[in-house]
């Protein structure tokens, strides 16, 4: 059985060198081992790019473009637009329902940024 890998950028300016040798190399090499989905995550771009709607619009076929040309293949696995599914937004306002924000404020991953906003 094949382990399934979910990756993906969020779409706020243009994927650069650090994207290519940070992650978008091992993405390329995994898509034949594993079932991958590659996410472009516009909506949540937008949390804290609201004022700019077309940049992140626009962000998001040059991220795509950026995916093919570093190799990664949508014949064998999947390149997916956040907004396209609307169910990832659905199951994200469950998901609101059930965190807490003391809970998410002790989170790792969000430990600093609570501050800056």
């Amino acid at each position: 059985m094949r382990r399934t890998i979910l990756t993906g950028d969020r779409p706020t300016g243009p994927l650069h060198l650090g994207h290519y040798a940070g992650s978008l190399v091992t993405r390329v090499e995994l898509q034949h081992s594993h079932d991958t989905y590659v996410l472009i995550a516009d909506l949540q771009a937008l949390t804290d790019h609201a004022d700019r709607p077309e940049e992140i619009r626009h962000n998001v076929i040059e991220v795509a473009l950026d995916y093919l040309a570093v190799g990664i293949d949508p014949a064998v696995g999947a390149i997916v637009v956040q907004s396209g599914v609307p169910e990832l937004a659905e199951l994200t306002g469950y998901f609101l329902n059930l965190v807490t924000v003391e809970r998410a404020s002790a989170a790792t991953s969000r430990r600093g940024s609570w501050s800056t906003r």
